[in-house]
């Protein structure tokens, strides 16, 4: 059986802007914890640290699926260089700021313009989606994309903290700037898969525009996803202090990105039979159920096992919602609703960190596990309650199936074509 993941890389030029795509990607993961480490170190306060840090995740939610909206508009050519090149002079203007020991307002001055910081995993999607379109090739590609966004979630942090305590406070977010710069220099070149502008209604690109009802239902499942992230990620870090064994957290969070990574490969090479509407509500109740072990452990060995089982479910979540919203947004804004969904996951993992630091504080890591187990719940209640709309707007917003030159017929159905009918 040929591999799936070397089919899709069999395209000429998907090798190029992945392999771009992948260093334009981990800004998202390292700015805000590099900033957060950065002015923790040089200022000696986290209040002032998570106040900037969220000033810039709150600016890339609402200026980021903007910039993806032009992209879709004008292409990723004209509008990526402009947006990265704003945000890397914001950012390093923030870095002098920090040097010369600045006023405070001048620090979240800075953070807001930082926030146009495209999201190149919405940008990387995109181009697979106008490769594969309407082919079983594009479900394995939307999982290794996010696998790959996974890994990026893992090592991006961690890197950036690294170097903003072991080389200079700075380092961090200084890194970050050189990936944009770097990773947006590189994608753009690759002008042979970039897709092609369309104007809406120009195309017969008729349906609901890229954050419809349905899409902010998606909006608000990877949310919650993002939320059961970040407080893995913090009351991990607790729990092996607590313990004290901190040098164990990176065999948790490792544990935990393994569990999504090897979930997501197996989910992408595979082509199921059902509905992705049906499969995302039964991926959703086993992220639910997955978060109930957190309350149990008692050890590294078994709170590692206890990831490892929650990261199971939460690759093939990402990619049954990015299915999801390629069918139900228009191809004409196709980008502009990929980055609201990852937008909902960046902000959803801020969250998570914020909120189980708070419980872990009043509560101890029982606490902060219960934000895991509310955000689980929370995904399966907004999966439920929407399901009816998704099904309609899948059903209703699908792109017709084409054939692309020099792709087999057997290829050449909508991913689950031939079970339409099956629930």
């Amino acid at each position: 059986m040929p591999n799936p993941y070397a089919r899709i890389f069999a395209v000429p030029g998907t090798k190029g802007f992945t392999a771009a795509g992948l260093i334009g990607r981990m800004p998202v993961a390292m700015t805000n914890v590099g900033i957060i480490t950065m002015l923790a170190a040089t200022h000696g306060s986290y209040a002032l640290a998570g106040a900037v840090a969220a000033t810039f995740t709150l600016s890339m939610a609402l200026i980021t699926p903007q910039v993806s909206r032009l992209a879709d508009r004008y292409g990723q050519h004209r509008v990526l260089p402009p947006a990265a090149a704003v945000s890397v002079s914001s950012l390093l203007l923030m870095l002098l700021c920090v040097r010369l020991d600045a006023p405070l307002w001048l620090l979240f001055a800075c953070a807001v313009p930082s926030g146009t910081m495209p999201s190149m995993s919405a940008m990387a999607r995109a181009r697979w989606t106008e490769i594969h379109r309407g082919t079983p090739r594009l479900h394995t590609a939307y999982s290794f994309e996010s696998v790959a966004d996974e890994l990026t979630f893992i090592t991006g942090p961690a890197l950036s903290v690294v170097l903003s305590t072991m080389v200079f406070a700075q380092a961090g977010p200084l890194a970050a700037a050189a990936f944009l710069a770097v990773g947006v220099s590189l994608f753009v070149a690759q002008r042979g898969t970039e897709p092609p502008v369309r104007a809406p209604g120009a195309t017969g690109d008729r349906g609901p525009r890229a954050l419809s009802g349905s899409v902010a239902l998606l909006v608000l499942t990877l949310a919650s996803g993002g939320v059961i992230v970040g407080a893995v990620d913090v009351v991990a870090v607790a729990f092996a202090e607590n313990l004290g064994v901190p040098g164990a957290t990176g065999i948790v969070l490792s544990a935990y990105a393994l569990g999504s990574a090897v979930s997501g490969l197996a989910f992408g090479a595979l082509n199921p039979p059902w509905r992705p509407h049906t499969m995302l509500l039964v991926a959703v109740t086993g992220t639910a159920l997955t978060t109930l072990p957190l309350l149990m452990v008692g050890g590294i060995a078994t709170l590692s096992l206890a990831v490892l089982l929650a990261g199971v479910f939460f690759a093939p979540t990402m990619i049954l919602v990015m299915t999801l919203v390629e069918r139900v947004v228009p191809p004409a804004r196709l980008t502009e609703g990929m980055t609201w969904a990852l937008t909902g996951l960046t902000v959803g993992t801020a969250l998570g960190t914020f909120t189980a630091g708070l419980a872990v504080e009043a509560s101890g890591t029982t606490g902060g596990f219960l934000v895991a187990v509310v955000a689980g719940l929370a995904a399966l209640g907004t999966v439920v309650a929407g399901t009816p709309l998704l099904r309609c707007a899948a059903t209703t917003g699908r792109a017709p199936a084409t054939t692309r030159p020099g792709e087999e017929g057997a290829d050449s159905v909508t991913l689950g074509a031939g079970t339409e009918e099956e629930t």
